[in-house]
């Protein structure tokens, strides 16, 4: 049963600070209230008649969303969506596209500003700067133990000591040089979610690990030791909070915003039944030195989001009933996505 038609020229629609406007089949506008005219900086008269392709020209996602809204009856939005009502002038608007009728109802607002990256501390880049001689010190030990040992699974655990103290290097080596971009290459993510899980398991008395992956996720482009370091911070959290088990999950995601447009996203999720975020620090949780630990740093997911970042996605936090989720999103570059 298509949803009741709306009316938004009546009292609630004109208090709306909210832009408003209501799309026929076609996606032409029918109507408007005062506040997208003014998000818009035209009057209602100009935008009556006009489509959605027209408001927006170089949106390819919007219109695809849009066309998704209509076929499946589900709500999708847009992030820093480009409307040109009157040219030159532009304006970023965040959109929610519903359905209602045969057409659609768009919800605007401003977009909102993306957040400022956490600066590091120097006192940081000077622990950074310590830590490499133990850690060279702990590698050759490590290499040591992995030629002289007989058994096969021992050399094997020596050898991931190696590799972890060579990733940790690195890691000190980006806060010395944090403006260094990261190396990016074709990259599975299921081999360090696989790493992580590697090292989970080899802690005695750690969670459970259960991998729920997409084995039909394509290959995308990254830098697979700043991605393992981001999944490994999650999951030692987890584990740090209590958590029996541990859940990989990956999933692909469609008509995701991540940037300029809407394109198909990688999501990873790291879910814990460990004791969750405490209320206070939710709003908080991803800046530097914020930890819900005496003993914590404060410094891994802030760390984290910065990884997200660079690779020109997200990280969000979620509380899923008992459960604790992280979901990281990347866009998809891999064949057919770049």
């Amino acid at each position: 049963m298509p949803a009741p038609a709306l009316h938004l020229d009546d009292a609630l629609a004109a208090a709306l600070s909210t832009g408003v406007a209501q799309l026929d089949a076609a996606l032409t506008v029918v109507a408007v209230n005062a506040g997208l005219c003014e998000l818009l900086g035209v009057g209602a008269a100009r935008l009556r008649g006009r489509t959605l392709t027209a408001l927006a020209p170089g949106e390819d996602g919007l219109r695809t969303g849009a066309r998704a809204v209509r076929a499946a009856g589900h709500v999708w939005r847009g992030h820093g969506v480009v409307f040109c009502a009157e040219p030159p002038a532009t304006h970023a608007l965040d959109v929610v596209l519903t359905p209602c009728g045969d057409g659609l109802l768009l919800e605007a607002q401003p977009a909102a500003a993306p957040e400022s990256p956490p600066r590091l501390s120097a006192s940081l880049r000077g622990f950074a700067h310590e830590v490499r001689n133990p850690l060279a010190g702990l590698r050759g030990a490590a290499q040591l133990i992995q030629r002289r040992v007989g058994d096969a699974a021992l050399a094997e655990l020596a050898g991931l000591i190696v590799t972890e103290a060579d990733r940790l290097s690195a890691l000190a080596d980006r806060l010395l040089q944090p403006l260094a971009p990261a190396p990016q290459a074709a990259l599975n993510i299921h081999d360090p979610l696989e790493r992580v899980a590697a090292l989970v398991e080899a802690e005695a008395g750690t969670a459970q690990v259960l991998r729920d992956y997409d084995p039909s996720l394509p290959d995308g482009r990254g830098d697979a030791d700043r991605l393992q370091q981001l999944l490994l911070n999650l999951a030692r959290n987890a584990i740090e909070a209590g958590a029996r088990r541990l859940i990989l999950r990956t999933r692909a995601e469609h008509g995701l915003r991540l940037g300029p447009a809407a394109r198909p996203a990688l999501r990873v999720e790291v879910i814990d039944d460990g004791g969750g975020v405490p209320e206070a620090l939710r709003a908080t949780l991803f800046e530097p030195l914020v930890s819900g630990r005496a003993d914590g740093s404060g410094l891994g997911l802030a760390l984290a989001r910065e990884i997200a970042r660079e690779h020109g996605g997200e990280l969000h936090h979620e509380r899923r009933g008992e459960l604790t989720a992280f979901v990281l999103r990347l866009p998809l570059r891999g064949a057919g996505h770049d």
